[in-house]
């Protein structure tokens, strides 16, 4: 193993228009074929190394750039971002930044076509890649169809093909589902078994706890702890939780709802709640001759079939499922985004159809950038409420950790401090009815904690509260019951162990 072949040297950035520099005096080597996690909160410098690494700064995240960074024998500053295409691939975290493809075949091969590789090659190292990362169902689709976790799949195989030096991950695994975390822990063992030089940011710890040769721990822009890949794997939980990092091991309580297996539980009746009723949906819509047509229960094709499900009140329900098999879908035909689910909503003895279903209803999407409008947090917040409250705008922002950023531009915040804005959003609103999508998955432990007491919070104020999730922490942490949806359809719901207990 070389030494030297990334070298970070005495650097300090500071992003343009930013009062505060994000790296102070920050000194890093890595050798060549080593894997490192970087990890720490958010907001704390991570990312700001991969753009470092892949030379994004100072090509595209302009600001003033103090020390030298060299990469594989290139000066990151004096070398064009093309030069680096074969040497530095990236994985980011909102995969859509990353593509130039509308289909899925065509995004995987758009990497080698664009540095002129011969066409027989081309062909075999993309059935190399969708065999090694099983993702064969994946082929021939729309992008703009795919899941979270489907599109970052789709973008770990599109950095793959090119077959790089040197891999960065920004959060691989913040969209991905158990199952697909497993195939991401093996194409990452692969390249490692290659001999490639890997560097992964990330909060999810446990899956990559034995596959790591090395852990940098980041605090506001520095280095403060740093252990090697056995001293990591061996650390006591006391250790973890004093760092406010996500835990070393999952708890198996949830397992087979994560690992897809078949459960004998059978969906528990529920006597008083919100009441859906006829929602169904399909993407393969068809034109309509005359009138909209009605989709009823035994329409073939429906992603979305749920004739009649109760949801509990006042508690905080996960909803899981593998990627891609309805849940996103789930929550955005509830509170009336697809307009053509016509599905009914029953209650406190009224019933809800169509728009009115938003009257109740306020979603926190996955992708938070979509509903971020305005030009400062604080306003981002007001422009929820009914009526304007600053004082309880700044108890939201308070509680969750981002009151600092109230006079800041929402999207010159990270992607974790972006997604507490738009629960901030959500609480604000107080809709009884609160849909999240995956609130968590560019979160750190502490961050998480605060979100899951939030949502708490929120069932204990007489809100009903789905949050659709591929964090078993989360599942621990708040939620009372657990709704799992599969190929559209309920397959149960069930009450979580020691719901309404207090957890550890």
């Amino acid at each position: 193993m070389s030494e030297n072949f990334i070298k970070i040297q005495h650097v300090n950035f500071k992003y343009k228009g930013s009062d505060k520099g994000l790296l102070d005096d920050l000194s890093l080597t890595i050798n060549k074929g080593e894997t490192m996690l970087l990890t720490g909160a958010s907001g704390s410098g991570k990312t700001t190394i991969i753009r470092l690494i892949n030379g994004l700064i100072p090509h595209y995240y302009q600001g003033e750039l103090e020390g030298s960074v060299d990469v594989a024998g290139y000066d990151i500053v004096k070398t064009e971002l093309y030069e680096l295409a074969g040497v530095v691939g990236t994985v980011f975290q909102n995969p859509r930044s990353q593509f130039f493809s509308v289909d899925t075949d065509g995004e995987i091969v758009f990497g080698p076509e664009n540095i002129g590789m011969d066409a027989g090659e081309i062909r075999e190292r993309k059935q190399d890649i969708v065999g090694e990362m099983h993702i064969e169902k994946l082929m021939g689709r729309s992008l703009f169809e795919l899941s979270g976790g489907e599109k970052q799949s789709i973008a770990c195989a599109s950095v793959a093909a090119l077959l790089p030096e040197v891999i960065l991950l920004d959060e691989p695994s913040s969209n991905l589902d158990q199952g697909a975390i497993g195939n991401l822990r093996e194409v990452i063992r692969r390249w490692k078994e290659q001999g490639k030089t890997i560097i992964i940011s990330e909060h999810r710890l446990w899956y990559l706890k034995d596959l790591v040769d090395r852990v940098i721990y980041m605090e506001a822009g520095r280095i403060c702890h740093e252990w090697s890949g056995a001293e990591f794997a061996s650390m006591d939980r006391d250790k973890v939780r004093s760092l406010q990092m996500r835990p070393l091991a999952v708890s198996d309580m949830l397992s087979s709802d994560f690992a897809g297996e078949d459960s004998d539980i059978q969906t528990q009746e529920i006597s008083d709640g919100i009441t859906l009723k006829d929602f169904y949906f399909s993407y393969n819509k068809k034109p309509y001759l005359i009138r909209k047509k009605r989709f009823r229960e035994n329409d073939e094709g429906l992603s979305l079939c749920i004739p009649r499900l109760t949801l509990p009140k006042n508690t905080v329900i996960g909803v899981i499922g593998h990627n891609g098999t309805g849940k996103s879908t789930f929550l955005k035909c509830v509170c009336g985004l697809e307009k053509d689910c016509n599905g009914i909503i029953e209650a406190a003895g009224k019933e809800y159809k169509g728009k009115d279903r938003l009257k109740i209803c306020y979603m926190v999407m996955q992708d938070v950038n979509h509903q971020l409008f305005t030009d400062s947090v604080e306003a981002e917040v007001l422009l929820s409420m009914e009526e304007e409250d600053k004082k309880r705008c700044y108890q939201i922002l308070e509680g969750l950790g981002i009151l600092e950023f109230k006079g800041k531009h929402p999207m010159a915040l990270s992607g974790g401090q972006k997604q507490r804005v738009a629960i901030a959003s959500a609480i604000a609103a107080d809709a009884k009815l609160m849909l999240f999508d995956e609130p968590t998955s560019g979160l750190d432990f502490c961050h998480m904690e605060k979100v899951g007491g939030l949502l708490k919070s929120l069932a204990a104020e007489n809100n009903t509260v789905l949050v659709a999730t591929h964090d078993p922490e989360l599942i621990e942490l708040c939620c009372d019951y657990v709704l799992c949806i599969e190929n559209g359809r309920v397959k149960y719901l069930r009450q979580v162990n020691g719901a309404g207990e207090e957890r550890a």
